[in-house]
């Protein structure tokens, strides 16, 4: 069954004997589909020495975005040891983020192994790729009438850092958190955000292809963790028309592979921010409304990346292509003190390993042709009138998910990060979600013309 298996090495047997030795008694092999959710097998320990050389197989006709058709042969799960995280709720089970390959190759439609592909070049050019990730999230409890937030005080329309509601989901909250630091994490802090029932947790950046690892088990952990509480997470970017949605804001920096040095620190710069820094600015507003595209990839996300819409004040997402100084209302913000770059526009229902390849990649480009991004934007951009923005040269994002996957399709970078096949993938599955929700009939409509005509 199993002709090419191989003895395992002495890291992997001190890892398998380690694990045991733990009382883990089930490994996951675990990839993400195009949405950037877990799936995968499962795996008794006596099993590893095969797991861990690809032999639990998935058909990738049964999941969304895996570019396969049913006559095609099994996509396998390559687990990288250096992933392995024992689930804090279940030490029972030890989690692996896994590369697909199909026929013992790279699967040129598997969302990591693009994200690799693109942290290469970068590694070629001397760089390592450095990223946090502000993870909101919202906690809901089921009601008679639908849902709602956990804590009856959770009502302020302006609900950001309200500390009673806080202690009143303390216990959710703090399973979440000391799972996080459990796990080397590093939370340095956690607040209420600013709609009801939403929260975020600010934990210690790494390299690209970990963090996009570990968001993707946090959203799977933060479903398991409020599923025993009795509550669901929800990482919907915009659950609420008048409230504010949730973001997952890239935080990004470039350092030098080989002393580990921040390559977008310049203390004589009046923002702290290299010329490398600008030029990576520079190659991301250029690629600007495809990358949107993958780091606000639903219908939803749109809802959010509004300037004022329903609500009674601005939304803080970002919706012109433009770059600032600690200033949140540009799109790709340099924060107080300099050192690295924040992306505003991407919401939590990115799948990072996408959206990351595309930024770097974008950013990487921007270094190599040397682009200039022109003067900071200091100013409160949602004051100026489409007119003015229009005048000083200063474009919009896309405002639907429509706008965004013509984008990325017009757009030679997409299809040069993603590949050929991935690339249409992805233009079809979106294209198909858009069209589908374009054709829903909604309440809205419903209350506004029914009657009315």
């Amino acid at each position: 069954m199993y002709p090419n298996l191989k003895p395992l090495s002495a890291e992997l047997q001190s890892l398998q004997n380690s694990l045991q030795e733990k009382g883990v008694k089930y490994a996951m092999a675990s990839f993400v589909d195009i949405h950037g959710m877990c799936k995968g097998k499962v795996v008794p320990m006596s099993h590893f020495d095969r797991m861990v050389q690809g032999s639990e197989l998935f058909t990738g006709a049964a999941l969304d975005g895996v570019p396969q058709e049913i006559n095609d042969d099994e996509v396998g799960t390559m687990p990288d040891p250096n992933s392995a995280t024992v689930l804090p709720w279940n030490p029972e089970l030890v989690w692996f983020a896994s590369d697909l390959h199909l026929v013992g190759q790279p699967f040129a439609g598997c969302c990591r192994t693009i994200l690799k592909t693109v942290l290469k070049q970068a590694a070629e050019m001397g760089y390592r790729f450095n990223l946090g990730i502000e993870t909101e999230f919202f906690i809901f409890q089921e009601t008679d009438t639908g849902f709602g937030p956990v804590s009856d005080r959770d009502t302020l329309p302006k609900a950001a850092y309200a500390l009673p509601t806080v202690l009143d989901n303390y216990k959710i909250l703090d399973k979440i958190v000391s799972a996080m630091n459990g796990l080397g994490w590093d939370v340095y802090s956690f607040d209420h955000e600013d709609a009801q029932g939403q929260f975020e947790t600010d934990f210690t950046y790494c390299d690209a292809l970990k963090m996009a690892d570990r968001l993707t088990f946090f959203r799977f952990m933060v479903k398991e963790l409020a599923r025993e509480e009795g509550y669901f997470a929800s990482f919907m970017p915009k659950p609420f028309a008048n409230q504010t949605g949730s973001g997952a804001h890239y935080n990004m920096s470039l350092a030098d592979l080989e002393t580990g040095k921040n390559l977008f620190e310049d203390a004589n710069d009046p923002s702290g921010l290299s010329k490398l820094g600008y030029q990576f600015i520079a190659g991301v507003l250029n690629h600007a409304k495809a990358i949107v595209s993958v780091t606000c990839p639903t219908v939803n996300s749109y809802k959010r990346l509004v300037r004022k819409g329903s609500m009674s004040g601005f939304t803080w997402a970002p919706v012109y292509v433009c770059y600032g100084n600690n200033n949140r209302t540009n799109m790709l913000r340099i924060p107080l003190g300099g050192g690295r770059v924040e992306c505003r526009a991407a919401d939590i229902s990115t799948n990072l390993y996408l959206g990351a390849a595309m930024i770097l990649a974008a950013g990487l480009e921007g270094i190599r042709e040397g682009i200039d991004p022109g003067a900071p934007h200091t100013e409160n951009m949602y004051l100026y009138s489409l007119e003015e923005l229009k005048a000083m040269g200063i474009e919009t994002l896309p405002k639907t998910l429509g706008e965004a996957i013509s984008a990325f399709a017009a757009d030679p970078l997409s299809k040069e990060v993603m590949g050929p096949l991935m690339y249409k993938t992805y233009v079809d599955f979106k294209t198909q979600e858009w069209e589908e929700y374009h054709c829903h009939v909604s309440d809205w409509e419903i209350q506004r013309y029914l009657k009315f005509f």
